[in-house]
């Protein structure tokens, strides 16, 4: 994300104008930090990573609510914002934050790490995120997990795993199997979407790594990609699409 072009940015930030509008207006906005409701157990954070020459980039988190616990997939992209949201879920949401996970080492994930640790709030990633995310100088998660991690929010069960490379090498996407919600990071494209930044990125496997997620999540009902807007599996196959012949 450090590196993008003009058109991507463009796109993106004139994507955030309309972002979510199917869904209706968020429950919380400031200048920093957006949420919405997707439904009674799953929300989307969204926040904005500052670029020196295009502004404002629009970022998607999810978090995750049961029986006063929730978790969260990808911090805000700085601290402020990751203080924003945490303090926003516990005054309004009455919950406790459990957990902050990683779904890969650019700092639209972890720029907002640190106020997790600051509170003392587990942050998970994959072995080969930490190790990206330590050599790029970006905050590290302080658990790592192989190929698959299962918390629990409430005694609902959420899965994160990591099904091959495609926009880094170490892009996993969560799954709420309760809610058949998906989030797949900036490994999923919305729909209308180009390439992107393809800077650590892996072009000849992304459509496969695609193409598993659909197989191993196959009941996926509502997908939420890394920016843009949220939509149905045809974001998965408008993604396979994309990159099938890179």
């Amino acid at each position: 994300m450090k590196r993008l072009f003009f058109p991507i940015l463009l796109m993106l930030i004139l994507a955030n104008q309309t972002l979510f509008a199917q869904k209706g207006q968020p429950v919380y906005q400031s200048e920093s930090l957006q949420i919405f409701q997707l439904d009674p157990h799953t929300l989307v954070h969204v926040s904005y990573l500052l670029t020196q020459d295009f502004g404002k980039v629009a970022c998607n988190g999810m978090v995750v609510l049961n029986e006063g616990e929730a978790i969260i997939w990808d911090s805000p992209t700085e601290d402020a914002s990751s203080e924003e949201l945490i303090t926003w879920l516990e005054k309004e949401k009455k919950v406790q934050v459990k957990a902050v996970v990683a779904t890969h080492f650019h700092n639209d994930c972890l720029g907002g790490l640190e106020s997790f640790h600051s509170r003392e709030i587990d942050s998970y990633g994959s072995f080969k995120t930490l190790t990206l995310a330590k050599q790029a100088g970006e905050p590290v998660p302080r658990i790592g997990f192989e190929e698959e991690l299962i918390l629990k929010a409430g005694g609902i069960e959420l899965v994160s795993r990591f099904l091959g490379e495609g926009h880094t090498p170490d892009n996993v996407v969560a799954y709420v199997p309760a809610a058949q919600v998906l989030f797949g990071g900036c490994l999923i494209k919305e729909v209308g979407a180009s390439v992107g930044y393809l800077g650590d990125a892996n072009t000849g496997e992304w459509s496969a790594t695609v193409t598993r997620v659909k197989m191993a999540f196959p009941e996926v009902k509502t997908v939420i990609p890394g920016h843009g807007k949220v939509g149905s599996s045809e974001l998965l196959d408008y993604t396979i699409r994309l990159f099938e012949d890179k």
